[in-house]
This record gives structure tokens, C-alpha cells and sequence, in this order.
């Protein structure tokens, strides 16, 4: 028998590590080629690692949670010798497997870590009630148990100030990618906000004719649209607001095109799915794919080319709202723009007061990049456009 060392591969260009998401086997767990092995993130985006041999699971060195480099050994294989003869992998020794007193049952639903502790203390996993995601058995499951068998001591009752209940939770998968790179975009990049109240009323009622109108295909239309069309004349007359900044190099990339991100919550957290080339489109298919975008990011269905490459970035918080937002860039672009709640509100119009339906447009941008004339008067042109919508439509506007 011979040995199939995988290792991490090259996910896409500039990734160095990745961090292991799920792992689907066993040590010592038969697996055919292609069968799905782990899932490891990069850049938010999830990539499932298939088994490129037959063999026998002999040693998993990544848990769930680990950070892995890229070219870093995940796993090992036992294959057969007419097997290795074909593989472009050098057979290595195997690492000395730690001896354990009972092997887990292979059926039981736990991480590597666990099934170790399982190991370690002797303790039968399928003895175990699980309670996380298909009775997966958690670390809490395990340590309720591991309580529960020490019957002959009775701890006295304690009031919840002498022993308060502290939930640790670990910061993994899209968590830490997302407190990554708010930690760098802060520490890094020297922000400005500029704020400014943009009447919508006209807007709003060219929004409802062109729903009232709409085909049974096409998707109704958010305020959205109209903002992505808006910032997408406003980066073709202020490049610098479209432009990556390369600190590192000092460079500059301004670009042609507008690829927006459009921020989206989802059940993992915050993520980014990037309209590319919207300066292609119209309102209509803005619509069509912030609805698909955003479809797939909450599910996890969202490659990685659809999570990556924009050069400029909006926020909403839809009806929460709020007055005003101070949105953090989404480095290595130059700005991001935060639209607040849409309100009815009195306004003095030549000299009388008329309810208008207004809202707050937030603008964040790097300082160094972005001088703060040219942040506000971006935001005034922007203004401009979405108070007088016809401009949106009409070229050299």
C-alpha cells in the first residue's frame, strides 16, 4: 500500500490560506474519487474539496475552524501501489496516529476534534443525544454528557450572579472573514462620511407607474435599481470613487467598468455579491439581478466570482433604516454609498409647507483617494439624478 497526501490547492488568484468549513469523513472511512472530502472558505466563498483517488482515510490533520495555507497538507489516503504508480503525489511517510482506546462509531455525526475527545476519554459516541443541525453531536453535547455520568456528586445550587451562564462562541467561517476585513478596512483606510437629504417624491411615483406597467417577467422594482443606475453615471464623471488602492504598491486602479457590490445579510452573516459590468444594464435587469444575487448568497449557492471583483459598494437597511449610517469601505475600493429609511416628511417649498417623501444618502470614502469636495459633489450629483429621474435615462446628463 501507498499514500495520497492531499494538500490544499490554489483556490483562485491571491489566495494564501483557507479556513476548513465542514469535514465530511472519518478517519478510516473508505472513500471512492470524487467523493467530497471538506469544505474549506476563501473570501467568503465556500468550495467543496473532492477526493481525487479510491483509498482509506488514514489521517486528518485540518479540523473545522483550522486555517489551512495554501500547498498545506489536509489529509491522507491510503492507496493501493498500481494506484500511486498514476498519481502526480509523492508518497510520505505517514504521521504516527495517535493510539486510542475505542474508535468512535463511524455514523455518528461529529467534527474530527470531538471524535479525538471521544477517543481520549473512551467514551462511546452513539451513547451521545445530539442537538445541532440532523443530530449532529456538538461539544456541548458531549460535555453535558460527560456530566451527566458523574452521578455521585450533586452540586449545590448557585445563584446565576456566582456562576452566570457564558456562551464562548468561535469566530469561523463568513464570521471571520467579515470581522477580517472590517478590522483591516479600519485600520487601514482613513474614512469620511458625507450625508445628504435627497427628495425622492418624483422618484417614487415614476417607481410605481413603471410597476404598474411591468410584464408578468419582470421583477418588481426597489429603489435600488435606480440608485445602481445613478452611481453608475456618477463613476464614469468621479473615477476615483470607482478605483481599487493598493497601499502596499501605491497604486491606483481606476476602472472603466462598474462592477457594484451590493452589501446583503444573510443567515452566516454579511456578504457581497457583485452586479459586474452594470454599466451594461438597465433598471429592469438590476432588479433581476440583485433578486438572483441575493437569492444565492443567503442560501450559500453564490460562487466565488459572484462574491469578488467590485469596484464600488451600496448598503441599505432596507425598512430598519435609519437616519443617518456611516458605512465602512469595503477595502480595497474607494467608497461606499449607505441609503437610510425613505420617510414623509414636511419640507418649505417657495414658501409653504408640502409633505415630500425624503431620504438620507450616506457616502463613505477613502480620504486619501478621495479628496472631500469631490466625495460631496459626488453625492450632489447623485442627488441631482434620483430628484430629477428623468436624468437617469438621458446620456451626458
Amino acid at each position: 500500500m501507498a499514500e495520497f497526501r492531499l494538500i490544499l490547492p490554489d483556490l483562485g488568484e491571491g489566495v494564501v490560506n483557507s479556513e476548513i468549513t465542514e469535514v465530511f469523513v472519518y478517519v478510516g472511512q473508505i472513500v471512492k474519487e470524487d467523493d467530497r472530502l471538506f469544505s474549506v472558505m476563501t473570501d467568503k466563498a465556500t468550495v467543496e474539496l473532492p477526493s481525487p483517488v479510491d483509498g482509506k482515510i488514514v489521517s486528518i490533520v485540518g479540523g473545522v475552524g483550522e486555517i489551512i495555507a495554501v500547498g498545506g497538507l489536509i489529509c491522507i489516503i491510503e492507496i493501493d501501489v498500481e494506484q500511486a504508480a498514476i498519481t502526480t503525489e509523492t508518497p510520505q511517510q505517514t504521521p504516527p496516529k495517535i493510539p486510542s482506546v475505542r474508535e468512535p462509531n463511524p455514523d455518528v455525526l461529529a467534527s474530527p476534534s470531538l471524535r479525538r475527545r471521544a477517543r481520549e476519554l473512551d467514551v462511546d459516541l452513539t451513547s451521545v443525544i445530539g442537538t445541532g443541525p440532523k443530530g449532529r453531536l456538538t461539544h456541548e453535547d458531549f460535555d453535558h454528557y460527560i456530566t451527566s455520568l458523574d452521578s455521585d456528586s450533586t452540586p449545590a445550587p448557585t445563584s446565576p450572579t456566582e456562576n452566570p451562564e457564558i456562551t464562548e462562541i468561535p469566530l469561523r467561517g463568513v464570521r471571520r472573514k467579515i470581522a477580517e476585513a472590517m478590522e483591516f478596512s479600519k485600520r487601514n483606510i482613513p474614512h469620511y462620511t458625507y450625508v445628504e437629504e435627497v427628495d425622492l417624491t418624483e422618484l417614487e411615483k415614476l417607481r410605481a407607474q413603471l410597476n404598474a406597467d411591468r410584464t408578468p417577467d419582470q421583477p418588481k422594482l426597489t429603489l435600488l435599481p435606480f440608485l445602481i443606475k445613478a452611481m453608475v453615471k456618477a463613476v464614469a464623471k468621479f473615477p476615483q470613487c470607482n478605483s481599487h488602492y493598493n497601499q502596499e504598491t501605491n497604486i491606483i486602479s481606476q476602472f472603466s467598468t462598474a462592477h457594484i457590490g451590493v452589501a446583503t445579510n444573510t443567515p452566516t452573516g454579511l456578504m457581497v455579491p457583485v452586479i459586474k459590468h452594470a454599466e451594461a444594464m438597465d433598471i429592469w435587469q438590476y432588479a433581476e439581478k440583485i433578486l438572483d444575487l441575493a437569492e444565492k448568497a443567503r442560501t450559500g449557492k453564490a460562487s466565488r466570482d459572484e462574491l469578488t471583483g467590485s469596484t464600488i459598494s451600496i448598503t441599505s437597511l432596507g425598512k430598519i433604516g435609519g437616519l443617518v449610517s456611516t458605512p465602512i469601505i469595503n477595502a480595497p475600493e474607494t467608497c461606499i454609498i449607505g441609503i437610510n429609511k425613505l420617510v414623509d416628511r414636511p419640507m418649505a417649498i417657495d414658501g409653504k409647507i408640502i409633505i415630500r417623501k425624503m431620504m438620507n444618502i450616506s457616502g463613505s470614502f477613502d480620504h486619501r483617494i478621495v479628496d472631500g469636495y469631490d466625495g460631496a459633489t459626488m453625492i450632489q450629483y447623485i442627488k441631482g439624478l434620483l430628484e430629477t429621474p428623468v436624468k437617469l435615462f438621458i446620456d451626458n446628463s
